[in-house]
Formats: structure tokens, C-alpha cells, sequence
């Protein structure tokens, strides 16, 4: 059943969800606004988590944001409406997803077995003003950082983008996903294990170029050392 929308009534962009819910419940379209702006970041992230594309993550978040609007009636408040917005957005995701290609058992994806030794690789980010090659770098880390987030599988990118991407508790992700605290860790733990391989392994070529000293800076060094060295040379005659 559809909201009966007034455009008229302002919202305190500050009130709580269940506030605005209830607000929105007697057709505040600010509230809807306040409410739909709270949670995109966090929406997106978790359509993006799923269908790996940015296109097609909007068009879950929209869906998933008429489908709760439109039965908003039937929010219960059992869970919080963060919880009950990302199982709606993610049962959307993962609809289209089997939709679009099968998916791997998930007792497969639990039973995978890595390097127990292996450590989390962690990047620092800065968050200071930086030039064009600072944020080109950053850029480029970024890309990598998202193509490997992208080759995880489903379960344990979830985990990873609610954890360690939108910053969510272990309690706040396993709710969200339906799944047990001890669940939740377990994957987040084997989601930075792969992804630390990967990194690696789209790294690793590129080591040998690390700490590069050539162009302008080798010429400098040259005209300098040869300076030196002829004006040495000429003192000692």
C-alpha cells in the first residue's frame, strides 16, 4: 500500500530512524528523504558487495528502497531499520544474482582451507590534502583494493565490505546478514586472508619498480657526481 506523500511537514534531520519511520508512515516525504540519505552509503555497498557493478547496485538500492517504502506498513521494528533495509536490499541483490548465474554452495565456500600463518596485509590511508600524483597513487590502490574485494566469494565479501569497508561491529554485521557473531568472524578473517593473496599476487610484478631513481633525478645525480669528481681533479693538479 502506497505512502499518502506531504511535502509540507519538516523533519529534524537529527531524529532517530523509528522517528522518521513514523513520520513517514503519515506521508512525510522529508522524512523519506532524511531516511533514504541516512542509508544509501551503506545500501550501495552492500548491492556493490553483491552484484560487483556499480550500475547495477543503484538500480538494487532503488528497488529495494520502493519495495521497503511501499510496505513500510509492515515494519515491525524487530530488528533495527538498518537491518531491515540491507536484508531487503540483499535479498534483491541476491535474486538478481541467481537470476544471472548460479552461485557456489556455501559448505564449498566454508571449508576452504588456507594458510593458517598467513597475516592481514593493511594499507594506511591518507587523509591529508594531497597533489594530483598523491590522489592518482591513491586512485590506483583503490582499484586494486576493489578488484580484489570483487574476486572474494559472495559470503566473505559481504562480511568485508559490512566490517572492514561501511565499519560495522561483528554483532551489527551478523545481524544484518542473519548469521552468528562467531559466523561473521570467521569469514572476516578469510576474506583479508584471500585478499592479501590477491593483492599480492597484482603487486608482486610491479616490486622490481619500487623505489625508482631514473629521468630527471639520475640525469641531476650524474651532473653533480661529474662536477665533483672534475672539480676534485682539477684541485689535485
Amino acid at each position: 500500500m502506497g505512502l499518502a506523500i506531504n511535502r509540507a511537514v519538516a523533519v529534524d534531520e537529527t531524529a532517530s530512524d523509528a522517528e522518521l519511520v513514523a513520520l513517514a508512515l503519515d506521508g512525510s516525504e522529508p522524512a523519506v528523504r532524511v531516511l533514504v540519505q541516512r542509508h544509501n552509503r551503506q545500501l550501495f555497498r552492500v548491492a556493490r558487495g553483491v552484484m560487483r557493478d556499480n550500475a547495477e547496485a543503484e538500480d538494487v538500492v532503488q528497488e529495494a528502497y520502493v519495495r521497503a517504502f511501499t510496505a513500510l506498513a509492515g515494519f515491525r521494528g524487530e530488528a533495527s531499520f538498518a537491518t531491515w533495509l540491507t536484508r531487503i536490499a540483499l535479498n534483491e541483490a541476491l535474486g538478481r544474482q541467481r537470476r544471472r548465474r548460479p552461485t557456489a554452495d556455501l559448505s564449498e565456500i566454508e571449508n576452504y582451507n588456507g594458510a593458517s600463518q598467513e597475516r592481514v596485509i593493511m594499507f594506511p590511508m591518507s587523509t591529508s590534502t594531497a597533489g594530483p600524483e598523491s590522489e592518482a597513487d591513491r586512485g590506483h590502490v583503490r582499484r586494486v583494493l576493489e578488484r580484489a574485494v570483487d574476486e572474494l566469494p559472495d559470503a566473505y565479501r559481504m562480511v568485508f565490505v559490512l566490517r572492514d569497508v561501511e565499519g560495522l561491529s561483528t554483532e551489527e554485521t551478523a545481524e544484518r546478514l542473519s548469521i552468528q557473531p562467531g559466523t561473521a568472524k570467521t569469514r572476516l578473517h578469510r576474506a583479508r586472508r584471500l585478499l592479501r593473496r590477491a593483492i599480492e599476487r597484482t603487486l608482486a610484478p610491479q616490486f622490481s619498480e619500487l623505489f625508482p631513481f631514473g629521468g630527471q633525478r639520475c640525469g641531476a645525480m650524474v651532473d653533480r657526481v661529474v662536477d665533483r669528481v672534475f672539480e676534485a681533479t682539477r684541485r689535485s693538479r
